[in-house]
């Protein structure tokens, strides 16, 4: 499938996924917690290596040789265990204590990296690689969550101007954008789950590098937005 693809387009995601990793942690060092500040690296070489063998399976065909298989490799390979991984932190103490000493500012500017996410399904789109749907001329919105995510972040964490019920639902919404995309996604991925764009199925998460998607950038955005959501809802009842 890539080597139709313009270079530009692979290179463009290589970088957001890069930017990705180090803006979570960057989230990770600017925390209040000693403890979690320490975190940092062995985070860093955790998140690398998991990459590195996405990348290695990815360029190794094993999500795309197969697409009959149940579950589909990419779910039961890739995607189960970065939400698997979510699940154990909030429903660990230690995990919780963690999640607790983020900063939401940086997990708000987080979302940025939806910005060039969306551009770069656009140009798969115009490459026959995705459907239409999954885009912004679509059913995909989530590029609105990387445009407002500085505005949230600057008027609600530097200038103090909204209050956090206004960033809960922030938040609450550009999840939801979140949940629509990975829905349309993975029902338009040929497999024996796909239910639509059979003319033009989802084929790019199967192949390098625009795999990490749904095994790296939605679990950790998806990760962000849990944790802000956890922090404001506490906050309301203390």
């Amino acid at each position: 499938m890539n080597d139709h693809l313009p270079l530009y387009i692979s290179f463009t995601f290589g970088l957001t996924t890069v930017a990705t990793l180090l803006l979570f942690i960057c989230t990770i060092q600017n925390s209040d917690a000693p403890e979690t500040r320490k975190k940092a690296k062995p985070i860093f070489i955790g998140l690398t290596i998991w990459l590195i063998i996405q990348a290695v399976l990815t360029l190794n065909s094993i999500y795309n040789s197969d697409t009959d298989s149940f579950p589909p490799k990419i779910i039961l390979i890739g995607i189960l265990p970065a939400i698997l991984t979510v699940i154990l932190l909030f429903s660990t103490s230690k995990g919780r204590n963690f999640i607790d000493s983020l900063p939401i500012k940086n997990l708000t500017y987080l979302n940025i990296v939806r910005i060039p996410v969306e551009i770069v399904l656009f140009w798969l789109f115009l490459n026959k690689a995705i459907p239409e749907l999954m885009t912004f001329e679509g059913r995909n919105f989530d590029i609105l969550a990387g445009i407002t995510a500085p505005f949230i972040a600057y008027f609600g964490f530097i200038k103090t101007q909204l209050n956090q019920k206004i960033i809960l639902i922030w938040n609450v919404l550009c999840l939801g954008l979140l949940i629509n995309i990975v829905l349309n996604a993975l029902f338009s991925t040929p497999s024996p789950i796909q239910k639509f764009a059979f003319e033009q199925p989802n084929v790019a998460i199967l192949n390098f590098p625009f795999s990490w998607l749904p095994i790296f950038i939605v679990p950790i955005v998806l990760f962000g937005h849990l944790a802000s959501i956890r922090q404001l809802l506490k906050s309301e009842t203390e």
